[in-house]
């Protein structure tokens, strides 16, 4: 999302412009999201301005909340504004005329999020797995200044070590990447999911989704969950294609990770990419490892590479192609293991190999 925070759009004009309900500022049941959207942001914003000794993964999160600043006021009311249109703010609830696209041949199903951000996505008010946090956003006691101290805020004390008292804000900046951190996960799980019914054929985009373990009634749920559950009939069937989420982290496509076991994420995954119909099934990441090590999550793409038609083993590939697996960032950490596994097709990878920087993906009727 932060690129829309860049000025190539001016040139631009859009028929339509869809953004998650979480996303609507006057979205009644989206209120403690907002409320919390707002604190993390202006705490990141202040610990920037401060130039504080942030660590590289705060000082990245910071960044990035300021792009997406930039980003959203493009989406709600820059570009909006030069097309002529009103954006729509999606849900799963949302009807076929607030949807309706000049497509043919196609229907289109918003997946998630659902309508209520905060119920199914923060829980009920008072939820001990987020009271520490959510308590603090809820009764309005907390602001930015008070959660990142200006140094000459909090004078150092006649008694405390200057390392102590480094140490102590250092902590007081840490509480600030906690409402940042739940900030995130909240907007990755109020992700738009789309899924498109063409001819027969079914197509997944799932955004930044996440999983976990299961669905809990009245508590804080991860996106692919609540769809299992709320949306299931829309899930309960193998894909013809999945945009595979989050850039192939290992908490966006729900499966049956190592030393685990089975449980709801390996049923979806079974259900929407059974082995059994690989031969039907096409499947692509837009990755990169860089600025956050794990991703992609390697076995995870294996896994999904024995359910795909279009996998590649890029061993071989590479080997053909003359190039060394050294090239590849932290090879020997996060690839080398399963390298010759056949892996859905990467737009890392397949830069290397000479692509334009995208993938093709041909579905046939």
């Amino acid at each position: 999302m932060t690129g829309f925070g860049l000025k190539i759009w001016d040139d631009f004009s859009f028929g339509a412009i869809w953004m998650s309900a979480a996303m609507d500022l006057d979205h009644p049941e989206s209120q403690r999201a907002a409320k919390l959207h707002s604190l993390a942001t202006k705490a990141m914003e202040r610990a920037l301005a401060l130039n504080l000794a942030l660590s590289p993964p705060l000082r990245e999160l910071a960044n990035a909340m300021a792009l997406n600043k930039d980003a959203m006021a493009t989406l709600r009311a820059t570009l909006p504004k030069a097309s002529n249109i009103t954006p729509v703010y999606v849900h799963a609830a949302s009807t076929e005329a607030e949807l309706s696209l000049p497509i043919r041949e196609a229907s289109l199903s918003i997946l998630g999020p659902e309508k209520d951000i905060d119920h199914y996505y923060l829980g009920k008010p008072g939820d001990p797995s987020l009271r520490s946090t959510m308590a603090l956003v809820d009764s309005g006691t907390m602001d930015a200044a008070a959660l990142v101290p200006a140094p000459d805020d909090v004078p150092l004390p006649a008694n405390l070590d200057p390392a102590d008292f480094r140490k102590l804000r250092s902590r007081m900046v840490s509480s600030a990447l906690a409402f940042a951190d739940l900030d995130g996960k909240v907007c990755n799980n109020t992700s738009v999911v789309l899924l498109i019914e063409w001819r027969s054929k079914r197509l997944l985009f799932v955004g930044d989704a996440e999983w976990d373990q299961g669905y809990r009634q009245d508590r804080p749920n991860c996106s692919w969950n609540v769809m299992w559950n709320r949306q299931g009939k829309h899930l309960n069937a193998p894909l013809a294609f999945l945009k595979i989420g989050h850039h192939g982290s290992v908490n966006a496509t729900p499966w049956r990770m190592p030393d685990t076991d089975a449980g709801e994420p390996a049923a979806i995954l079974d259900a929407i990419l059974p082995v059994a119909a690989k031969d039907g099934a096409k499947a692509v990441v837009s990755t990169r490892r860089g600025n956050y090590e794990t991703i992609p999550r390697t076995d995870l793409l294996a896994e999904l590479g024995k359910r795909v038609a279009n996998a590649r083993n890029y061993a071989n590939d590479f080997k053909t192609a003359g190039l060394k697996t050294s090239d590849v960032p932290m090879f020997e950490h996060y690839e080398s293991a399963v390298f010759g596994q056949p892996q859905p097709r990467r737009t890392d990878l397949e830069g290397m190999l000479g692509s334009p920087g995208y993938v093709d993906v041909e579905i046939e009727a």
